[in-house]
């Protein structure tokens, strides 16, 4: 006999409460955990795919842990130090890219800045801000990405965890599905199916957008000569999963330092817009429709709200559980609300006595 379900909503309202503790207060703890996790759950369908040509379980994931070891140290080597370096530089120079954009605007428009006026004052002490608090960031970055032990965790644990968790990931799952319970296991299923295809649509699809356009944006901007390329394509390709921010932020970076390093020779500032155009063309029409397709089913308006609430109440862990748990309940809400539909409250009894066939034509 099933529980009644008053009882059910109870039984999963405190288990929904404990998670919601547990996050609270081993956010930190669960950092590692939570990174090896959806590493594995973004490599799965390629060790599923590897496992598909012939390869053991075991064997797929040996091959994806060593490419993803060669990987890091290349980017350790290569990327990781000229990424810092340009960023630095970018926060130093702060300062002397205001006074040049006052002076540009002061030659040109005048009566916008005169002395004492609150535009000039305001413009005049954006670069020192600059420059002060985006050290500051960068030192709080890296010394709350903290202590030793923290990056001994991260560096260390991460991948442990992600590799046993991609090795049983398989049988891990086989082993929830078998401890379901019975009456309610196919809509759960159902529900868990959806959750994974918009999972799977967004995480899997827009992050490979993202490193894709990351890597177009710095290795072009690189290429025709722009400093801080490097630092401009990964602050555009790292917001690209919100549509046209990514674009826009990075282009707006990327031809306001072409304007200052290229002035006057407008080809060069010309390709750097240029560089924006075709990487919009060529995300909105071939990377998000074979990548991520039509139907996400995570409105970019609920995933920021998401990422704002849990990253406010529970830090860093928070939001990298707000875009499972965002998709989570956009797929149980649409499910809500397709049995509403389909129930006698949404139809009513007027609905239904029209569907009967009349007495008369009997």
């Amino acid at each position: 006999m099933a529980l009644p379900v008053k009882n059910q909503i109870i039984y999963w309202g405190v288990a929904a409460a404990a998670f919601l503790v547990i996050l609270w207060y081993l956010g930190d703890v669960l950092l590692p955990f939570v990174l090896g996790s959806a590493i594995a759950y973004f490599l799965d369908p390629v060790a599923d795919r590897l496992q598909l040509m012939g390869l053991s379980r075991a064997m797929s994931t040996a091959l994806i842990t060593i490419l993803a070891i060669v990987i890091f140290v290349i980017m350790a080597l290569l990327v990781i130090p000229t990424l810092v370096s340009q960023a630095i530089n970018l926060f130093e120079i702060a300062p002397d890219l205001t006074k040049r954009l006052t002076a540009f605007l002061t030659e040109r428009f005048p009566s916008l800045l005169e002395e004492g006026s609150t535009l000039r004052s305001s413009i005049m002490s954006l670069g020192t801000v600059v420059q002060e608090r985006g050290g500051a960031v960068l030192e709080t970055a890296l010394s709350s990405a903290a202590g030793i032990i923290n990056i001994i965790m991260l560096f260390v644990i991460v991948p442990v965890v992600a590799v046993y968790m991609l090795l049983d990931w398989d049988r891990m799952i086989a082993h929830i599905d078998g401890l379901l319970p019975r009456d309610h296991a196919p809509v759960i299923r159902r529900l868990a199916r959806d959750i994974d295809k918009t999972l799977a649509s967004f995480i899997r699809g827009m992050g490979t957008v993202c490193l894709i356009l990351g890597t177009y944006y710095a290795i072009a901007l690189m290429l025709v000569g722009l400093q801080f390329g490097l630092v401009v394509g990964f602050v555009a390709g790292l917001v690209t999963f919100i549509p046209y921010l990514g674009a826009l932020i990075g282009g707006v970076l990327a031809i306001g330092l072409a304007l200052f390093q290229f002035w006057g020779d407008w080809f060069s500032i010309g390709l750097v817009g240029g560089i924006f155009v075709i990487g919009q063309v060529i995300e909105g029409n071939v990377l998000t429709p074979k990548l991520v397709g039509d139907s996400v089913g995570l409105h970019p308006v609920w995933l920021i709200l998401a990422l704002s609430v849990f990253g406010t109440l529970f830090g860093f862990v928070g939001m990298l559980v707000a875009v499972p748990v965002a998709a989570a309940m956009g797929v149980i809400a649409r499910f809500a609300v397709e049995q509403y539909q389909n129930s006698l409250l949404y139809r009513g009894t007027a609905l239904n006595a029209a569907a009967l066939p009349d007495e008369d034509t009997l």
